[in-house]
C-alpha cells in the first residue's frame, strides 16, 4: 500500500515541518495560555480538518492554480498576517478573549464553534502551508503503487504529527501561564504571546 523506504524519510521530514513554529502552533500556544489545553482541542480539530483539505488539494493541483495567480496568494498572506497582528495587539493591551487573566479572575471562554472555525481558517489561509504540501508531498508518493491509499496514509500521518505538535505547544503555553500567574507576571505572559503573534505575522509578510 505504501513504500516503506519513502515512509521512513517522510515521517521525520514532516515531523520537523509540523513542530516548527508557525501560525497554527503559535495559536495553539496562545489558546493553551488563555483557554486551557482541553478547550484548545476544539481549535486543533478545526486546524487538522483544514490541514487535511490543504494537503489533499495541494497534491491534486489546486495549489498550483493558486500560485498562477500571485495576487490572490499575496492577499492570503496579507489577510493571515493582519489577523495575527490584530490578535497580538489585543494581547499586548491585555484585552479581548485571548488575553490571559490575572490569578483568580475568570477567563473569558470562547465558544467551541469559534475555536473550531479559528483553527480551520488559520490552517486554510496559511499560504506557506499550501506551498509546503505542494512541494513536499508528491515526492513521497510512489508512482508504482495505488495513489489514493498512499495519499490517505500520508495525510493521516500528517494529521497525527500536527496534533502532537499542537498538543506540545498548548501544554507549554498552559505551563508558562501557570508559572507566570504564580509570580504575578501575567502582563509579561500576554506580551510574550503578543510578540510571538507579531513575529509570525512579519514572517508571513516577508516570506
Amino acid at each position: 500500500m505504501v513504500n516503506l523506504t519513502l515512509l521512513g524519510a517522510f515521517i521525520p521530514t514532516f515531523l520537523f515541518v509540523s513542530v516548527t513554529p508557525g501560525m497554527c502552533m503559535t495559536l495553539a500556544m496562545t489558546l493553551g495560555m488563555s483557554q486551557g489545553v482541553r478547550r484548545t482541542f476544539w481549535m486543533m480539530w478545526g486546524e487538522m480538518l483544514g490541514v487535511g483539505l490543504v494537503a489533499m488539494a495541494a497534491v491534486l493541483g489546486v495549489a498550483a492554480l493558486m500560485l498562477q495567480f500571485p495576487t490572490v496568494f499575496q492577499w492570503f498572506k496579507i489577510v493571515g498576517a493582519c489577523y495575527l497582528g490584530y490578535i497580538g495587539l489585543q494581547m499586548w493591551r491585555a484585552k479581548g478573549k485571548l488575553a490571559v487573566p490575572e490569578l483568580g479572575a475568570s477567563p473569558q471562554l470562547m465558544p467551541r464553534t469559534t475555536l473550531f472555525s479559528q483553527g480551520f481558517v488559520t490552517a486554510v489561509s496559511n499560504p506557506k502551508g499550501w506551498a509546503f504540501h505542494m512541494a513536499l508531498l508528491p515526492p513521497f508518493i510512489d508512482s508504482k503503487l495505488a495513489f489514493w491509499p498512499q495519499l490517505l496514509v500520508l495525510v493521516l500521518i500528517i494529521l497525527l504529527l500536527e496534533f502532537l505538535s499542537m498538543l506540545l505547544y498548548a501544554s507549554g503555553g498552559k505551563a508558562l501561564a501557570s508559572l507566570l500567574r504564580q509570580q504575578s507576571k501575567v502582563q509579561w505572559l500576554n506580551r510574550i504571546a503578543a510578540s510571538l503573534m507579531f513575529a509570525v505575522a512579519l514572517w508571513m509578510l516577508l516570506g
